[in-house]
């Protein structure tokens, strides 16, 4: 694959897809030199090749992914570009790029900082008003927070506004470990990448492993995480450049969790 490639996917830290892909139209992008995009079986997994070369990622390791679901995904990707090839459009690849040249050499630090979230989810700090608001993040948050103190033994501590309120360190630990489960395995730093994503996204590591176990569909994890701003957005509106920077924030969110369900395949 041409040199110039690779470090179109180098990742800068960038955590707000809008601006990932604001940043990524002033980087010049080359053009695409490609005709054919395969799936190709690779080590225990399955692979890329374009014209019959392999897809390496930018630290140079081969791309591959465990099972074909999700290879194909990746490879729809590659044959969706135009005249130029653009990563701002290739969110799995990215994602994919970021777990096996970085997540999985630090599978505990990641872990650590997926976890750390717990210590002061979104789902914890609620509005004293309006009520109709307060109704809102109820309905939505409360369920969530039973699930986890039910199937997980963590309670967690609710306050309203945005003091920060300590939680229990057992609490903390439950959510830890059960990020950890999901690091472990071949495709462990692929799910925790997608995790970590979804986390990012969410404000809440809460929402995000609740997506995950299956506890909440996509667009529930979706509209939980956006309790208080779909609220101002009734009072509001919006603005062209806010629901921009919402419509990628909402492909990046999926794109993660499309990339969690194809592991399960």
């Amino acid at each position: 694959m041409r040199d110039d490639l690779s470090a179109l996917f180098v990742a800068d830290g960038e955590r707000d897809p809008h601006k990932a892909a604001q940043r990524d139209l002033k980087r010049p992008l080359p053009k695409k030199f490609y005709k054919d995009v395969s799936v190709t079986p690779l080590h225990e997994g399955f692979g890329l090749a374009l014209d019959g070369r392999p897809v390496r990622t930018p630290a140079r390791a081969p791309l591959a992914v465990p099972n074909k679901i999700l290879a194909e995904a990746l490879a729809d990707e590659w044959r969706g570009q135009g005249e130029r090839i653009n990563p701002a459009t290739m969110p799995k690849t990215r994602l994919v790029n970021t777990a096996l040249d970085g997540v999985a050499r630090e599978i505990d630090a990641v872990t650590a900082e997926i976890a750390k979230f717990a210590g002061s989810d979104l789902l914890c700090y609620r509005a004293a008003a309006p009520e109709s608001l307060v109704e809102e993040q109820n309905a939505a948050w409360n369920p969530i927070l039973d699930f986890f103190r039910e199937e997980f033994s963590a309670p967690f501590i609710c306050a309203e506004g945005v003091i920060f309120v300590a939680q229990p360190e057992a609490s903390v630990a439950a959510i830890r470990r059960a990020v950890a489960a999901l690091a472990e395995g071949k495709d462990g730093a692929l799910k925790l990448a997608a995790l970590h994503v979804m986390t990012t996204l969410t404000g809440s590591v809460l929402i995000a492993l609740a997506l995950a176990q299956g506890r909440l569909s996509f667009d529930e994890a979706w509209a939980a995480a956006h309790v208080d701003e779909n609220y101002q957005l009734r009072l509001w509106g919006s603005d062209d450049e806010a629901q921009a920077r919402r419509e990628a924030r909402l492909a990046e969110m999926r794109s993660a969790h499309e990339v969690f369900v194809a592991l399960a395949e």
